[in-house]
């Protein structure tokens, strides 16, 4: 009987001990993880606005080359003055309206 106690405490300090190398290995884990997933947002945030500044560039050099009679970008331009002349009726019209 006093052996069997000494094998079940035996095998408990192995389980206890084996337990406490696979928590210290999953919060490594964990910590690498960590740093790796901070590095992955910033490289993402990074070409986030990357790939935002290419897309106006993009759209910059449609409307310079529509406005340099590219015929392929005269319906570009013809949106953007429509745009613009409305934004200027919209400020027109507040200015009425505020009595100016």
């Amino acid at each position: 009987m006093l052996q069997d106690l000494e094998n079940n405490f035996s095998e408990l300090e192995r389980k206890i001990f084996l337990l406490q190398k696979n928590y210290k290995n999953l919060t490594e884990r964990l910590s690498d993880l960590t740093v790796e997933h901070e590095e992955l947002k910033t490289k993402y945030d990074e070409e986030r606005r990357r790939n935002q500044v290419l897309a106006e560039e993009q759209k910059n050099i449609k409307l310079y080359s529509a406005i340099s009679g590219n015929p392929e970008h005269n319906r570009l331009m013809k949106n953007h003055i429509n745009r613009l002349v409305k934004e200027i009726d919209f400020c027109i019209a507040q200015l009425q309206n505020s009595g100016l």
